[in-house]
């Protein structure tokens, strides 16, 4: 039983590291179960308050991940019309995952058209909304950052846990 929850512990660790990257895939949650079943082994003591700690930025990240692109769009001089673009685009990211190495790419570039988009519709300028647009991008890659870490430092807890 111990070495069956140390593997699962393992696989949720991860995939949660995958799911830092793949719009989706809901990453930081994943990395949590990883380590609640690590700490469910016999051979693992279990440490309450970090597991509630955990639990608690888990969702703080996961929310993170998903309001930080509309307010990077905003303060890169976007409209509403272009938080709303960003806000389809990031929904396109995840629909469009499954299909290959085009829903790949897609999810990183998603956002940055819906932003460029809705600011078009509302009747920016190119320029202007290419800045908003900007802004979605690198408010994706910040959030995708934010959940990369969370998950590698979930992982190296679980290994020192287990040494």
């Amino acid at each position: 039983m111990n070495v069956l929850l140390v593997i699962l512990a393992a696989l949720l660790l991860l995939v949660g590291l995958v799911g830092a990257v793949v719009p989706g895939l809901p990453g930081p949650p994943l990395s949590w179960l990883g380590m609640l079943l690590l700490m469910l082994a016999p051979n693992v003591e279990m440490q309450v308050p970090l597991l509630i700690g955990a639990a608690v930025v888990a969702v703080v990240v996961t929310v993170i991940d998903y309001v930080v692109p509309s307010i990077s769009t905003k303060r890169f001089g976007g409209t509403k019309a272009g938080v709303w673009g960003c806000n389809v685009g990031l929904v396109l990211s995840i629909v469009g995952l499954p299909f290959g190495p085009g829903g790949l790419i897609g999810m990183v570039f998603w956002p940055f058209v819906g932003a460029f988009v809705g600011e078009k519709i509302g009747g920016a300028e190119a320029k202007h909304a290419l800045r908003a647009a900007m802004g979605a991008f690198l408010g994706f890659l910040s959030g995708t950052m934010i959940k990369l870490v969370y998950g590698l430092v979930l992982l190296v807890l679980c290994i020192r846990l287990l040494l």
